[in-house]
């Protein structure tokens, strides 16, 4: 083999090396990057799951201390327990908060219920109120329950 063609055949290879060498280099970045986001992503949803589970602590404490009205907690439990542990609402004794929740979920809240009609929203107030009696020992079993829960 000619002596040109040894070093033209260097060469070559001396290129394909530092191209592969770039090509490591920058999928390294890009893997690095992608496990940054990765991190990050998990570090915001494991806080933001820490946020809603003392959120549902608080509630649990405010019903047991009468501090907040049954149907207003079951509401918000209900919609916090989805996001975090969805299968709790099928058992007891925290079905109660689904239950409820499916009970007043034809009610209007927020600005809905301030466009309607005073008496009709007194109506719906004797119902809300009654279905809060019915179930009043039941959601603050549950919110103890819940309190003490190992999330």
């Amino acid at each position: 083999m000619p002596q040109w063609l040894q070093w033209v055949l260097i060469a070559a290879g001396l290129i394909a090396i530092s191209l592969l060498l770039v090509f490591i280099v920058r999928q390294f970045k890009v893997l690095k990057t992608e496990r940054a986001r990765r991190e990050k992503q998990m570090a915001f949803h494991a806080e933001r799951r820490s946020s809603i589970v003392e959120s549902l602590r608080l509630l649990a404490l405010a019903i047991e201390e009468d501090q907040v009205e049954y149907s207003e907690a079951c509401l918000r439990i209900n919609g916090l327990l989805e996001l975090v542990e969805p299968e709790l609402l099928t058992r007891p004794p925290y079905n109660v908060f689904a239950q409820v929740h499916e009970q007043l979920r034809h009610m209007p809240t927020h600005k809905a219920r301030e466009e309607t009609d005073k008496r009709f929203i007194r109506k719906l107030d004797k119902e809300r109120f009654a279905i809060e009696t019915r179930h009043a020992e039941a959601i603050r079993q549950a919110a103890a329950a819940l309190r003490h829960h190992p999330f």
